[in-house]
């Protein structure tokens, strides 16, 4: 079947899951967000959430990190 994954479209063998999917893709599901036509899914519904003809699928990449603080001299 064809899908739209992260805006290319991309042929998978049906029927398939959100979580199988990330299993072929090798992505570990605890450091992606993924969207299913529209819809941000919860990491609980990737094992429920089949996969149609069509659908849209984007996978986001969690990334850790943030700012640095900066003491009172300016210095990180």
């Amino acid at each position: 079947m064809k899908i739209m994954l992260n805006g290319d479209p991309t042929e998978v063998a049906a029927p398939l899951t959100i979580g199988a999917l990330l299993v072929q893709l090798d992505i570990d599901p605890r450091r992606v967000a993924i969207e299913h036509n529209l819809v941000v899914l919860k990491r609980h519904a990737y094992d429920h959430t089949t996969i149609a003809d069509g659908d849209e699928i984007e996978i986001v990449n969690l990334v850790g990190g943030g700012a640095r603080s900066i003491d009172d001299h300016g210095t990180a």
